[in-house]
């Protein structure tokens, strides 16, 4: 999962780049305005979903006004209530697997833009089902030591276990604590109450059950694929099955 995650740091570094151009910004509203309105409503106490949502907001440093905006937008009549969720799914370079999941108030839009990324990129979109079974959902909190002072990993891996996570992995100072769906905002409430940290990186998202490694040509294709479909207006979230040695993780981190 090593090369899958440090994928996941680099693209939150670049996300902070993004949220100057304004287009991260719109997609965490995007995302705010469905949670409120699929989520159980305007209050997250009450609505998880939307917890989770406002916190990742606030972990690009998006306003709170901006955030307010988003929650009314969502429970109002038109506008974000237009947005249907889509997932796609296909293949890259090397054969990894890629799923895609997307907001959007047009279909035929979204999946034209996927596709036409997907093709210029060494990949190829496939039929719903085709790499879906190789990923499965769960609750996913990531923790960076080098931000939570001086705790240690393994403290913060002992007390995650604890609070009921299914599996907890270490790697280089970061800790990914794995939960069934339904314990996530348990589980990151438990290590936040316990351990006196503040933890923004929390989402259920699509796991890979085993990860395909690549050769340096493959892995740089297979980066650029999966950057161009996370610059898609409709795209939310990419996920998939590569496995990235740090050397080229390095090396395209700072191209």
């Amino acid at each position: 999962m090593g090369g899958h995650s440090h994928w996941t740091q680099i693209k939150r570094q670049k996300g902070a780049m993004d949220a100057k151009r304004g287009q991260l910004f719109t997609k965490l509203a995007r995302e705010i305005a469905v949670a409120a309105r699929e989520g159980g409503g305007a209050d997250p106490a009450m609505n998880p979903r939307l917890r989770l949502a406002i916190d990742r907001a606030r972990s690009y440093n998006m306003p709170m006004d901006s955030i307010q905006r988003a929650i009314q937008r969502g429970l109002g009549p038109t506008g974000e209530s237009e947005l249907m969720e889509a997932v796609y799914e296909g293949y890259g370079p090397g054969g990894i697997a890629i799923l895609v999941v997307a907001l959007t108030d047009n279909r035929n839009r979204a999946v034209s833009d996927v596709r036409m990324s997907f093709s210029r990129h060494g990949g190829s979109l496939g039929e719903a089902g085709c790499v879906s079974w190789l990923f499965e959902q769960r609750g996913l909190i990531m923790i960076n030591t080098a931000e939570v002072g001086s705790l240690d990993a393994e403290t913060i891996a002992l007390q995650a276990i604890d609070a009921g996570a299914e599996d907890v992995r270490v790697e280089d100072g970061l800790v990914e604590v794995h939960t069934a769906p339904e314990k996530l905002e348990a589980v990151r409430r438990s290590l936040q109450d316990a351990l006196a940290i503040s933890i923004t990186n929390a989402e259920i998202s699509f796991v890979p059950k085993s990860m395909v490694s690549l050769d340096e040509k493959d892995s740089t294709q297979a980066l650029r694929l999966l950057d161009r479909l996370e610059e898609l207006d409709d795209v939310q979230r990419v996920y998939s099955n590569a496995e990235f040695a740090d050397t080229v993780l390095a090396a395209y981190a700072t191209a």
